[in-house]
C-alpha cells in the first residue's frame, strides 16, 4: 500500500482489523471531538502550515485510535509519542499511548502541524469516529470553532481573504433592488412581452393549453392573458413542464394579471445541471427535488455523475460487486475488505444509512427517476467515469476476481509499477487500456443503461464516459501498455488515452449510443483521431477557460476542431465553488468564488469566440466533496442556478444586478413554501460620522440584523440594528454583524474600527 505517512503505527496493529467492522449501536456518542485550527507563519522554505488542535472528551476505554477525514495533506503530530497514519489519501487515524491509560472520563488533546493553509471551513476535518480494540467503530460528536473567530485562522501566508464589512457594504449597494420585481419578471426571462390594456383575473393552474401553430423557433410557446383567461400555446410535449413553470411563476390560485401576450423560447438547446452523487450520496427523493428546480427554471438536461474514485452509485445487475463494494465506505485497512475506505465523512461504518457515505440507486429507483425527469421535459445523461477516476470500479472488479476466479474483468494489471498521483491524491485509480477488462466493463455498462432506459420508456441521449484527469505516469510502469504502444505505434500516454477513447466510442457507435465526455477527450488531438471520434460525440463539457498552449482558450481549441461544446466553465458554472472567500462559507475555491451573479455573467459568446462554433449550451456543476447533505446541496443550487438558467435560455441579454436581485427576493417565499434551503448573502458594515458610528445594509428588505462589539459572533439574542440606522461605536475595536432571513443565518461580517 503506497502511503505518504509521517508517522506509522506498527503494521501488526493494522492487521488486527477485520475486513468488515460494523459500528457499535449507541443511543448517543460517548465521545465528543472539538476542533480548532490556526495558520502558522511560513517556514524557512516558504511553505505554509497550520496547526490543528483536536480535543477528545469522553469514555475512551477500549479505544485504539481516532479516525477522521480531511483533504489529503502531510501531517506531523507535535507530541512525538502520538502517531498519524494515512489509510488512504484523505483518511487518517490518530494513535497515542494515552488511549491505553483511559479511565472512562478522559480528555486528550492532539496538536498536528499540517502542510498547506486553512482556506475555509471545508479544509477542516470531518467524519471523526472511534476505532476500538476489536476493530469496531463508533461515531463521535463533533464541533468546530469557526475560522472567523480568529484572524490567524483565516489569514494564511500573509494573505487575508476575509471580505470585510466595508467591502461587502459596497457590493450590497451595487446589487440591492432599486424597484420591486415586475409581475412578468421571471427566471429565465421571457423573450417578448407585449402588454395589453386592462387586467384579467385568472387561475394559472387552470390555464387552457393548445397546440402552437406557426412557431419560428425550437421550443417556442405563447402565453396570452386576456378576457379573464390564460391560454398557453405550445407543442404538446412541452405542456407538463410549462404547467410547472407557469404555476411556479404565477401561483395556483386566482390572481389578477395585466393582459399580455408573451412569446418565448430557449436560445440554447442544451441547458444542463450536473450533480455528483458519488463523493457524497443524495437520496432519490432529493434528486426529484433537484429535477423540480430544473423544470421551473427551464433546464432540460440532467448530467447524473453516478460513479467516481470514491463510490459507485448505480445497481448494475450483471456486476453486483460494483455497488456491494462501491456504495459502502468505512474503516477498511485490510486489502481484502468488501467495502471502500471512508472518505470525506462518515462514522467508520459501511452499514449505516445515516449520512452521505453509503447508498446507491436500485434499478427500479433509477427507472423511476428517468420517468420523473422525462415527465418534466428533462433528459438524463448518466456518467460512467473512465479511464481515470475509476478507483471504485477497479476495487470492485478485484473483489469479483477474488470471489469468482474470473479475472477477465480486471481493470488493473498485476506487476504494474506505475507511480502517479491523481488530482484527488490517489495512486491507484486509473484503468489500464491495454487490458480487455476496461472494454468489457464499458460494454456491460452500455448494455445495462440501454436496458434501463428502454424499460423506463425514456430515451438515452448519450453515455458520458468522463475521460478527464488521467495523471501523468499512470501507465509508465505497465508491461501491457508498453507492449500495446509498440504494437499500435503509440508514442505517448496521450496516445494511449486516445486509443482507449477511440475504442470505446467505436463500440458505443455500434450500439447506436452517442458519447459525451469532459474536455480532455477533445483537446489537442491528431486530425485522424478527431475525424474518427467527432461523429460519435454528443457533447464535450469544457470546464476550463485557461489558455491552451498559446493558441486561445481551451473552449476555442475544442470548438475550432469541430466538437459540439457545452460550456461548463469552472469560473462561471461550477456551483460548488464558495459564494465568497469568507472562511465560514462552504465550498471549494480552486476555481475562484462563484455567487448568483457570477453565472449570470457567463455569456457564451464571450466564453467561445470561434465563428460558427457548435456551442450546444451551458451546464452547471456541483461536485460533492464538500456536500454532506441535501440542505448543503440546495444551498449551493439556490440562488446560483438562477444565473445559470438565465444564461442558458437567454445567452445575449440579462437583467441588471439590482433587477436580478429583485427576482431572487421574490423567489425566496416559493423556496420557503417548498421547504428548500438556500444561501443568504452577508450584511455590509460602514463607519459613519468620522468613525464614531456605524451603519449596515442588506440585500434583503425583510432581514433581521444583529451586532456585537465584544469579538463574538452575533446570535439571535444579540442587539438588533436596522438597515440604514446609525449606532455609536464607542471604544469598540471590532464590529460584527450577521443577518437572518426567515431563520436562515448569513456568515458573520466583520469590520475593524482601528481603535
Amino acid at each position: 500500500m503506497k502511503s505518504s505517512l509521517i508517522a506509522l503505527l506498527p503494521l501488526a496493529a493494522l492487521a488486527i482489523a477485520p475486513s468488515c467492522t460494523p459500528s457499535k449501536a449507541t443511543d448517543a456518542p460517548k465521545v465528543s471531538v472539538a476542533w480548532e485550527g490556526v495558520n502558522l507563519p511560513a517556514d524557512s522554505t516558504g511553505a505554509n502550515h497550520y496547526k490543528q488542535t483536536i480535543t477528545v472528551t469522553g469514555d475512551l476505554r477500549g479505544v485504539d485510535r481516532i479516525g477522521f477525514n480531511q483533504f489529503a495533506r502531510r501531517m506531523q503530530p507535535v507530541n512525538p509519542a502520538d502517531t498519524i497514519i494515512e489509510i488512504v489519501p484523505g483518511y487518517y487515524a490518530i494513535g497515542s499511548p494515552a488511549f491505553a491509560n483511559a479511565t472512562g472520563t478522559d480528555t486528550l488533546t492532539f496538536e498536528i502541524i499540517t502542510r498547506g493553509s486553512l482556506m475555509s471551513v471545508c479544509y477542516s476535518p470531518d467524519g471523526f469516529h472511534l476505532i476500538n480494540h476489536d476493530g469496531t467503530t463508533e461515531a463521535a460528536a463533533y464541533t468546530r470553532r469557526p475560522l472567523s473567530d480568529k484572524a490567524e485562522s483565516y489569514t494564511a501566508g500573509g494573505v487575508d481573504r476575509m471580505p470585510y464589512g466595508d467591502a461587502v457594504y459596497a457590493i450590497n449597494e451595487r446589487v440591492m433592488p432599486t424597484a420591486a420585481r415586475g409581475v412578468y419578471d421571471v427566471v429565465p426571462s421571457f423573450k417578448q412581452v407585449q402588454l395589453g390594456e386592462g387586467e384579467s383575473t385568472v387561475n394559472p393552474a387552470e390555464a387552457d393549453f393548445k397546440p402552437l401553430a406557426g412557431a419560428e423557433h425550437e421550443g417556442e410557446y405563447r402565453i396570452t392573458v386576456a378576457d379573464g383567461k390564460m391560454t398557453i400555446e405550445a407543442p404538446e410535449k412541452m405542456w407538463p413542464a410549462l404547467q410547472r413553470r407557469i404555476t411556479h411563476n404565477f401561483g395556483t390560485e386566482a390572481v389578477t394579471l395585466p393582459n399580455v401576450v408573451i412569446t418565448d423560447w430557449p436560445s440554447m438547446p442544451y441547458r444542463g445541471m450536473m450533480i455528483d452523487v458519488a463523493r457524497n450520496f443524495q437520496s432519490p427523493e432529493e434528486i426529484r427535488r433537484v429535477l423540480d428546480l430544473m423544470a421551473v427554471y427551464g433546464l432540460n438536461t440532467f448530467h447524473f455523475h453516478l460513479v467516481d474514485d470514491e463510490a459507485w452509485r448505480l445497481e448494475i445487475e450483471a456486476l453486483p460487486e460494483l455497488t456491494e463494494m462501491g456504495s459502502r465506505r468505512g474503516y477498511a485497512v485490510n486489502p481484502d475488505a468488501d467495502f471502500l475506505p471512508q472518505i470525506f465523512a462518515g462514522d467508520g461504518n459501511p452499514f449505516t444509512s445515516a449520512g452521505s457515505a453509503n447508498g446507491y440507486y436500485t434499478r427500479q429507483e433509477y427507472i423511476d427517476l428517468l420517468r420523473y425527469a422525462d415527465s418534466l421535459g428533462i433528459a438524463v445523461i448518466p456518467e460512467m467515469e473512465s479511464p481515470g477516476h475509476a478507483r471504485a470500479a477497479i476495487k470492485a472488479m478485484e473483489l469479483r476476481a477474488r470471489r469468482t476466479g474470473d479475472r477477465s474483468m480486471l481493470l488493473s494489471e498485476e506487476g504494474d509499477t506505475s507511480k502517479y498521483t491523481s488530482a484527488q491524491a490517489f495512486h491507484d485509480n486509473v484503468m489500464n487500456p491495454a487490458l480487455d477488462g476496461p472494454y468489457k466493463l464499458m460494454d456491460v455498462l452500455a448494455d445495462e443503461l440501454i436496458a434501463l432506459h428502454n424499460e423506463a420508456g425514456v430515451p438515452l441521449p448519450a453515455i458520458h464516459i468522463g475521460g478527464d484527469e488521467v495523471p501523468h505516469g499512470a501507465w509508465s510502469g505497465s508491461p501491457a501498455v508498453a507492449e500495446l504502444m509498440k504494437k499500435e505505434g503509440l508514442k505517448s500516454e496521450k496516445d494511449v488515452h486516445a486509443y482507449f477513447v477511440r475504442k470505446v466510442s467505436e463500440n458505443y457507435a455500434k450500439k447506436g449510443i452517442p458519447m459525451s465526455a469532459w474536455q480532455e477527450v477533445a483537446l489537442k488531438h491528431a486530425d485522424d483521431y478527431n475525424k474518427t471520434v467527432i461523429p460519435a460525440i454528443y457533447s464535450i463539457n469544457c470546464w476550463s477557460t485557461l489558455p491552451s498552449q498559446g493558441q486561445g482558450s481551451v473552449v476555442n481549441s475544442i470548438a475550432g476542431a469541430g466538437y459540439p461544446v457545452v460550456l461548463s466553465n469552472v469560473d462561471y458554472f461550477y456551483l460548488d465553488m464558495m459564494y465568497s472567500p469568507h472562511p465560514d462559507e462552504r465550498g471549494l475555491s480552486w476555481g475562484g468564488w462563484n455567487d448568483e451573479f457570477t453565472a449570470l455573467s457567463g455569456y457564451p459568446a464571450r466564453l467561445c469566440t470561434v465563428p460558427g462554433a457548435n456551442v450546444l449550451g451551458v451546464q452547471g456543476q456541483i461536485w460533492s466533496e464538500t456536500v454532506r447533505d441535501a440542505a448543503t446541496l440546495e444551498t449551493m443550487l439556490l440562488p446560483k442556478m438562477l444565473g445559470l438558467a438565465e444564461r442558458g435560455w437567454n445567452p445575449d441579454s440579462t437583467y441588471t444586478d439590482p433587477a436580478f436581485q429583485a427576482v431572487i427576493v421574490s423567489e425566496i417565499p416559493k423556496w420557503e413554501a417548498a421547504g428548500y434551503t438556500y444561501h443568504v448573502r452577508q450584511p455590509g458594515i460602514k463607519l459613519t460620522d468620522g468613525g464614531k458610528s456605524f451603519t449596515v445594509n442588506s440585500p434583503y428588505p425583510d432581514a433581521v440584523l444583529r451586532y456585537t462589539f465584544d469579538g463574538l459572533t452575533p446570535t439571535e439574542s444579540s442587539q438588533e440594528i436596522k438597515a440604514g440606522e446609525n449606532v455609536a461605536v464607542g471604544d469598540a475595536s471590532q464590529i460584527r454583524v450577521r443577518l437572518w432571513l426567515n431563520g436562515h443565518p448569513s456568515v458573520v461580517s466583520i469590520l475593524n474600527t482601528g481603535k
